[in-house]
């Protein structure tokens, strides 16, 4: 079995830039000018000297990183160790259409039968139809929201879950995800510009309603993005787009902030709520059902609802001598990865347990990992990292 090691703790810059040519500026209703942001003087953006440093250090130009050096995907410049990853905020990056228009998941497709030598694998379950969420979504899946960020290929999607922070108790800024919805794996480096957005299109607006819809119908509870993240080493040195290579260790949790500064209030705060984590679940035949939320943007779905499955699970062993990952029945497609799967945990309350990572070509299933010791691992090093704070 693969070692234990965790990712690195990652040397992150967070730092606010002014997004230029993104899309139609928001009006100024009040026709006043508005004060500058954290970080700004007059409108000019004035950074510390010891950010300017760690910057360096990743060969990052802040005013050509705003300014579209963001976009370069050649191998050098593609960091991709752990601690590696950084985020610039990118002021206005994520404005509503180009939020509807981020529609491409990463591709983690693997073929309908993809059961391994050795390990344990039950039946393939039936397909079971991905429901509508009840709106407003915040009301039923508040913990529940969409992914966005940028890859190679341009604006991609997954979904996310607001979890606890054992350090930060009642205020979390914590968010997990799959691996592979923040980090491309072996073949590649750390996504950019990752932003959460919760209870994303709150009251399932139409496609053409969403076309006029103003930023906080489209994200009500702001965007939120990753000041942080950690996967786990597996993942980084295994994982690939295709064929489930590395699925049972691709999970990842995100440290957060908002885009526009802090209010005050944490993410736990500001969507009123928060998922436990167990990483200790128990095994398959005892329970009796798990449910996975997300937002689906591959056919026949656009990425703009969020859906659930509910099914018993199974087990699925990808590969021999790993972990044997959870199975549900589930039409959901890319775009739902990272979302959180929810079972009853021994207090009786909502948990989660895993999180979407595969499923085939054809939709139909589900796969997800079953967190353990790595996992926890990644998850208490983020809490850690931002104890107190």
């Amino acid at each position: 079995m693969p070692s234990g090691l965790l990712a690195a703790t990652a040397a992150v810059a967070v730092l606010t830039l002014t997004a230029t040519a993104c899309g139609p500026e928001e009006d100024n209703a009040g026709g006043t000018t508005p004060s500058a942001p954290a970080g700004q003087a007059d409108g000019k953006i004035t950074i510390p000297d010891d950010l300017k440093d760690r910057l360096k250090e990743h060969g990052i130009d802040p005013d050509k990183w705003r300014d579209g050096e963001w976009k370069n995907w050649d191998k050098d410049q593609w960091l991709r160790e752990a601690q590696d990853f950084v985020n610039p905020i990118i002021d206005g990056l994520w404005d509503p259409e180009r939020m509807r228009e981020a529609d491409k998941p990463p591709e983690n497709p693997v073929d309908n039968d993809i059961s391994g030598d050795d390990g344990v694998t039950d039946p393939t379950p039936a397909p079971v139809q991905a429901a509508d969420v009840a709106t407003p979504y915040h009301d039923n899946a508040p913990e529940a929201g969409k992914l966005l960020f940028d890859g190679p290929k341009g604006p991609m999607v997954c979904s996310a879950t607001v979890v606890k922070d054992p350090a930060n108790p009642g205020k979390s800024n914590m968010v997990w995800t799959a691996g592979h919805c923040v980090h491309a794996g072996k073949a590649g480096g750390w996504y950019r510009n990752i932003a959460f957005v919760p209870s994303y299109n709150n009251d399932n607006l139409s496609a053409a309603e969403l076309e006029t819809a103003p930023k906080e119908k489209v994200a009500p509870y702001g965007v939120w993005w990753g000041r942080w993240a950690q996967t786990s080493e597996q993942w980084i040195a295994q994982g690939a787009a295709t064929g489930g290579q590395g699925a049972p260790y691709d999970f990842a949790v995100l440290h957060v902030t908002p885009e526009k500064g802090s209010t005050g209030k944490s993410l736990e705060e500001t969507v009123g709520s928060a998922l436990a984590v167990d990483f200790n679940a128990p095994a398959v035949p005892q329970i009796t059902d798990m449910t996975a939320t997300g937002y689906p943007a591959a056919p026949p779905f656009d990425g703009q609802k969020l859906l659930r499955c509910q099914d018993k699970p199974g087990r699925l062993s990808v590969r021999q001598n790993e972990p044997t990952m959870y199975r549900i029945g589930c039409t959901m497609t890319g775009g739902s990865s990272g979302g959180g799967w929810v079972a009853t945990g021994s207090d009786g309350q909502p948990t989660l347990v895993s999180n979407t990572s595969i499923g085939p070509v054809s939709a139909g299933w589900l796969a997800g990992p079953r967190l353990g010791k790595e996992a926890e691992g990644v998850y208490r090093a983020v809490s850690e990292k931002y104890a107190g704070q």
